[in-house]
């Protein structure tokens, strides 16, 4: 069992937890991630690693609450234990591969949506303690919904904030500041953009015209996160892979951001019927004809 010794809410339906789990805490790496499940029957959630403390044993994971199984998983408390913590699986960061000495050479751009900015911090924070910069564009739909401003801010080179509706920082999309930081003269080597599907296919579109190369971290629907149900599957440069095992970064100017939506749109009317259920409990008689119960 891998007991929560801290969970904290970071704004509505967006929690952060510090989980026990020494063998994960000691082997990961920026960019990886796990799959939970809070009891033996319990549906299988993939989580980037947002932080970990090898000492301690810790790993931090950061969720959002967009279904059944992120909702009860929003009700556990410090002191309650995962059935299942399993990691770290996918890839690590390209980033580590390198020498600090190579990477200082670099002019680094990292661009996080929402709770991509997760993922988005152990690779900036892993760079910092390298003695390396890297500029950091965190969007948000509103300041109420931004997250770990102070921890990026203590690691990030440079933190422009930009919310949509213009409540907080810059207004507007980041694909806006990133607009605006080229034409301030700022150039760019690489730009890793970690977000919701539809924001990093903008980044993409628009970093492929500025002419900077551009790597995303998918995550799509996963289930046993070793490449062997075929989940999620995407397709880069017209082959197939799975983010699981061949991810989850990609060349984001040769991922089909198009199929992957659409892929995603597949499981929503089934995770709508978990949620109700939920909600419903006890009162919910599966009338529609379309639930198991």
């Amino acid at each position: 069992m891998y007991k929560i010794v801290k969970k904290r809410e970071l704004t509505t339906n967006i929690y952060l937890m510090d989980v026990e789990a020494a063998r994960v805490a000691k082997a990961c790496q920026p960019g990886q991630f796990v799959i939970v499940r809070m009891d033996g029957e319990g549906e299988r959630i993939p989580l980037t690693i947002c932080d970990y403390d090898r000492e301690k044993g810790l790993v931090t994971i950061v969720f959002q609450c967009v279904g059944a199984a992120s909702s009860k998983m929003a009700e556990m408390a410090e002191g309650d234990a995962f059935h299942d913590f399993v990691g770290p699986l996918g890839c690590a960061s390209e980033l580590v591969k390198e020498s600090p000495e190579e990477l200082r050479k670099k002019r680094i751009l990292f661009v996080a949506g929402g709770v991509g900015t997760a993922p988005v911090y152990p690779q900036v924070k892993w760079l910092h303690e390298r003695g390396v910069n890297a500029d950091v564009i965190v969007g948000s739909k509103t300041k109420e919904l931004l997250i770990l401003e102070k921890e990026m801010e203590a690691v990030a080179g440079n933190l422009y904030i930009t919310t949509d509706d213009g409540s907080y920082g810059r207004s507007g999309m980041v694909t806006q500041t990133i607009k605006d930081l080229v034409a301030e003269g700022k150039e760019y080597d690489v730009c890793i953009a970690i977000g919701p599907m539809i924001m990093m296919k903008f980044v993409c579109l628009l970093t492929k015209e500025l002419g900077i190369p551009t790597v995303v971290s998918l995550n799509p629907i996963m289930v046993d996160g070793t490449g062997m149900c075929g989940a999620c599957r995407v397709t880069v440069d017209e082959k197939v892979k799975f983010a699981c095992v061949d991810g989850p970064e990609f060349d984001g100017h040769k991922v089909n951001f198009d199929e992957a939506m659409r892929r995603q749109l597949i499981y929503k009317t089934q995770e709508g019927r978990a949620m109700l259920r939920l909600q419903e409990g006890d009162t919910h008689h599966g009338g529609c004809g379309n639930c198991s119960d």
